[in-house]
């Protein structure tokens, strides 16, 4: 079972796109996914279909050690696809959080319990809180979504120190999986001249899949289904298809 965090604390490079697409698609691979919401804004879970401010239990009831992960585990649309959802309730816990011995280190200890998948994927804050450390924490490897635009690398040497500063002292077995260019315009210089600096930066670690500028997945959310559900077809969903491909290490023909 291999645990991963999405995680950029830059907000709109496409982490809980990623992690809705990706995990789908591993799902449709036949592997068994579990998808954990760990975001106040809960949009991985309305992504899914689920009500955010209904959706009981949740992260929040796991966190606060009211419910083991089981009771909060949710199906979804997608066979081998599930879902551990957030609720707005989840912004309290990052106070509540502070007060516990055991504050960074409560969502290791809970996901320690499970068994049966073969990712585990989480999707956190766009900020380097407590909610994002306890991600960090418990997973295994962090897959880094960086936008292409101007602004694509900034922050980006926060978020590797912070998970330098993790490994050393909390969570020692934690590396980079990849990174992952979102919203991709081969149209546009820019384009390229980003991937370029990413690729030089990050070596073999960045993805040979790309994400791109794509409407069908920006709007597939608001109908509460994975791109692969909402326009099978898609220049979207193919690519986190290939992504997903590749990971697993097989041919990206679909």
């Amino acid at each position: 079972m291999k645990k991963i965090i999405v995680a950029n604390q830059k907000g709109g490079v496409g982490k809980t796109t990623t992690v809705v697409n990706l995990a789908a698609s591993l799902a449709l691979l036949g592997k068994k996914v579990l998808a954990l919401d760990l975001d106040p804004q809960s949009n991985l879970t309305s992504s899914l279909g689920f009500d955010k401010r209904k959706v009981s239990p949740n992260i929040y009831h796991l966190l606060m050690n009211e419910v083991q992960p089981e009771e909060a585990i949710k199906p979804t649309s997608i066979p081998n696809l599930k879902l551990i959802p957030a609720s707005p309730h989840l912004a309290g816990a990052r106070i509540e959080l502070v007060g516990f011995k055991d504050r960074e280190t409560r969502l290791k200890e809970k996901l320690a319990t499970l068994s049966g998948y073969d990712y585990i994927f989480i999707d956190p804050p766009p900020a380097l809180g407590v909610l994002t450390l306890n991600g960090l924490v418990a997973a295994e490897t962090v897959i880094i979504p960086v936008s292409v635009s101007y602004y694509a690398l900034e922050g980006l040497s926060e978020l590797l120190n912070a998970i330098r500063l993790v490994k050393r002292k909390l969570n020692p077995s934690l590396s980079l999986e990849g990174v992952l260019m979102t919203m991709y315009d081969l149209r546009v210089k820019l384009s390229s001249e980003i991937y370029l600096e990413v690729k030089n930066h990050f070596k073999e670690k960045v993805y040979q899949a790309v994400i791109p500028n794509n409407v069908k997945l920006a709007e597939a959310p608001s109908f509460g289904k994975p791109a692969i559900l909402y326009d099978k077809s898609g220049k979207g969903t193919i690519s986190y298809f290939r992504l997903a491909k590749e990971m697993l290490g097989i041919s990206d023909q679909l």
